[in-house]
């Protein structure tokens, strides 16, 4: 049995006067622990499928399983990391990280000190009495990721996290992100546009074609790299070769819409 199980789903958006569907036959497996990315183009449902996944959007058909039980019963086992950092700005660091705890209920001194602890862990000391403003856009993204792993989800929705930041703290939150999940053994799913992204952080990668989305190719990311870390898997000698496939598959994909 698989951790994460997504079946046969399927989704149209309806409006008074039209119907457009954006996933069709969507069936994937994601074991516990494991790293994948969905890519595909602009348009393609990524975002679609990544709300039915973590239940905020019911699919028009089709079920998604968590250890084999609805994933509408188990929406705090799953975590989000987004574009935007989500911040109050209003509340201190250390009070942002504890929100997630306080409405799920899980606050006590040992969840906040653990918490506290996780953001000394990922290089924040001394930051919990200031506001989000004082930070930039890379420390606000790593206060993010802790206050998603602070409630201890199962499964962590990470949505172009890495998108609106600089190419350099972007490689660097790469690298973060990926060891802190490896050693929580976080089961996660990625959608970037970025196929490098993918590659290095990924140990699979699902490829969407566009309108309707559906299941295009799935890529397994040479172990090679997957035993390394992003920045070290993006100079690794294999590395080249599994991006132009990706790229050329995704460039047929893109030449067939026009």
């Amino acid at each position: 049995m698989s951790f994460l199980t997504v079946q046969d789903i399927h989704h149209t958006y309806f409006t008074k006067d039209t119907a457009a569907t954006a996933l069709s036959n969507i069936s994937l497996k994601v074991e516990e622990g494991e790293f994948v990315s969905i890519l595909g183009p602009s348009g393609c449902g990524k975002t679609t499928l990544l709300s039915i996944i973590s239940s905020l959007l019911k699919p028009t058909t089709g079920t998604v399983l968590l250890e084999n039980k609805p994933i509408s019963t188990a929406k705090n086992d799953i975590g989000y990391m987004l574009q935007q950092d989500y911040l109050f700005p209003w509340k201190t660091i250390e009070e942002n990280i504890l929100l997630g705890l306080k409405l799920s209920k899980q606050l006590n001194e040992k969840t906040k000190s653990a918490a506290l602890g996780l953001l000394k862990q990922i290089g924040l000391t001394g930051v919990e009495r200031q506001l989000p403003k004082q930070l930039s856009g890379g420390m606000r993204q790593r206060v993010a990721l802790v206050r998603t792993l602070a409630t201890e989800p199962k499964l962590l929705m990470l949505d172009e996290p890495f998108s609106a930041l600089d190419y350099q703290t972007k490689l660097k939150l790469e690298d973060l992100v990926s060891n802190i999940l490896t050693e929580f053994g976080k089961t996660a799913i990625l959608v970037t546009h970025d196929i490098g992204e993918a590659i290095a952080m990924s140990d699979r990668v699902f490829l969407l074609s566009p309108s309707p989305g559906r299941i295009y190719k799935t890529f397994t990311i040479p172990e090679e790299l997957r035993k390394i870390s992003p920045f070290k898997a993006r100079n690794h000698e294999a590395y080249p070769s599994i991006f132009q496939t990706i790229w050329k598959e995704l460039e047929s994909l893109e030449s067939a819409e026009e």
